[in-house]
């Protein structure tokens, strides 16, 4: 086990600690400041929205990813929303219809829970295919607290009916406690043009960090224990600096880290959105299409309710994403006015302006 908690480790300072109760206007006001549009020089925005044809199981869905096996699309969300402590987990053949497909894990799993014993879920899973295995890795913590661990899991298929399906628990694989300076939750496994593996992971305090993995055991390397942090939002002191959900998607010649701005949970009152920057080393620095850097706050708006407040899907954030075949796709969550502002399954296919840039068409 690498504990990364510890204050002080690699020179981090002490940071403000996360408040979910308070939506600042400032926090707004910052995001609208610092954070830019792609907007007229994308590719083809003429495609019908995924979002449009959407039907099924689409409720109850915070923090998803999606992944294919064969023909059958897999969606994975956070526990808790449905009722139910484990991952949530959806099935689609033709990304329209989405149906039920239990959970990976049924509770939290007991290291956790022994760990992190206040815990009824486990969050923000993340899904990729790693040497012939499908590999979840997943958060457990209590809202507004830094005492978190993250873990994963493993499968050989993603077919409930094979004989081979069967997910094998891994253990801790990052942990945090009270008095550090960043989260230990909304992981994400990521491979770089190098072949190298890395974890980035954080929520609040001090940004979205990233370690490198051993790829054997998918758990942090002793070759390289160094934290980099990649992305941040200055605020003032005392004050929230809400950004998570970090996302690394690789494409062409560059890294492009996806985090989610602004609060979300709070369901039409919901803020949250999605930006993006790019960078060609997988450390960083990632930077805005205006040049500014997201370790200061900057980034490129994707995904975001303008104006705020006065449409039916508010608060749309916390992607995961995918190259299909011949395109690429990203599924995120939105609360629905118009059905109690319930967390709900959203999918858009990615187009990409000529210099790079994704645009969502949603």
């Amino acid at each position: 086990m690498v504990n990364y908690s510890k204050a002080g480790l690699l020179g981090e300072s002490a940071r403000s600690q996360r408040t979910l109760t308070r939506r600042a206007a400032l926090g707004w006001t910052l995001s609208a400041v610092c954070v830019s549009s792609v907007r007229a020089t994308a590719a083809d925005t003429s495609k019908p929205s995924l979002n449009e044809n959407l039907n099924g199981y689409l409720t109850g869905l915070h923090d998803p990813v999606i992944i294919r096996e064969g023909d059958r699309y897999h969606v994975f969300g956070s526990g808790g929303w449905a009722g139910k402590p484990g991952p949530t987990w959806r099935v689609s053949e033709d990304l329209k219809t989405w149906r039920d497909n239990g959970s990976p894990l049924e509770e939290v799993p007991p290291w956790a829970a022994r760990l992190i014993p206040q815990a009824n879920s486990v969050w923000a899973p993340d899904i990729s295919y790693v040497d012939g295995l499908y590999r979840l890795y997943y958060s457990v913590s209590t809202g507004g607290s830094m005492h978190s661990v993250t873990g994963f899991a493993t499968t050989p298929t993603l077919d409930r009916s094979s004989s081979h399906y069967g997910w094998t628990d891994h253990g801790l694989v990052i942990q945090t406690v009270e008095g550090g300076t960043y989260n230990a939750i909304d992981s994400n496994f990521v491979v770089d043009f190098n072949g190298n593996h890395w974890l980035a992971f954080g929520s609040y305090w001090s940004g979205i960090k990233l370690i490198a993995l051993d790829r054997k055991t998918g758990k942090p390397a002793t070759t390289n224990p160094h934290l980099y942090s990649i992305a941040y939002r200055p605020a003032p002191t005392g004050g929230d600096n809400p950004i998570e959900g970090a996302f690394i998607f690789v494409r062409g010649h560059y890294h492009y880290l996806f985090a989610s701005y602004d609060y979300c949970c709070k369901k039409e009152q919901s803020n949250y959105y999605v930006a993006v920057g790019r960078s060609r080393d997988v450390r960083g620095p990632y930077l805005a299409r205006d040049g500014h850097s997201m370790l200061d706050g900057y980034g490129t708006a994707l995904i975001v309710e303008r104006p705020w407040g006065s449409t039916r899907w508010r608060g749309p954030g916390h992607c995961g994403l995918m190259h299909d075949r011949d395109r690429d796709l990203i599924v995120y969550h939105a609360y629905d006015v118009e059905h109690d502002a319930a967390p709900t399954l959203r999918l858009a296919e990615l187009n990409w302006t000529h210099d790079g840039w994704p645009v969502a068409l949603v």
